[in-house]
């Protein structure tokens, strides 16, 4: 079941209208694009020194990441959502540590990983949606 807490992290508007079409596969691509858009955002507020959006970037981005992490199913997914659930409960710590140092690195850390995970779900066949 995919989290809804995740969707509204996500955003409203467009998004929504196209939540109410959206296979639960193309929710997911929704959900890491918003993540990876929150990270890239929270980036540009530490190049601008604006600490209180990167921290609401950020923390936008961890709930995201989180509802991932809830949506995972365990029995069905055995041992590829064990690992999945490991990388985000490590994507959300490392996304902490990023808000609290400021530190872009870690931010482009996440992001590599995020982009890693939703390259393989982007190439999922369409008979298995």
């Amino acid at each position: 079941m995919i989290n809804k807490k995740a969707l509204e992290g996500y955003g409203r508007g467009a998004v929504e209208s196209e939540v109410n079409f959206a296979s639960p596969h193309r929710i997911i691509q929704m959900l890491m694009e918003g993540a990876l858009s929150k990270i890239a955002t929270a980036k540009g507020c530490i190049a601008r020194n604006d600490i209180a959006e990167k921290s609401r970037q950020i923390t936008w981005g961890m709930n995201i990441i989180q509802g991932l992490r809830a949506s995972l199913d365990a029995q069905k997914g055995g041992e590829v959502a064990a690992n999945l659930d490991s990388l985000y409960e490590y994507m959300g710590r490392r996304l902490l540590e990023a808000n609290v140092t400021n530190d872009v690195v870690i931010l482009d850390e996440v992001s590599s990983l995020l982009m890693e995970v939703k390259a393989g779900w982007d190439n999922i066949p369409a008979e298995y949606h």
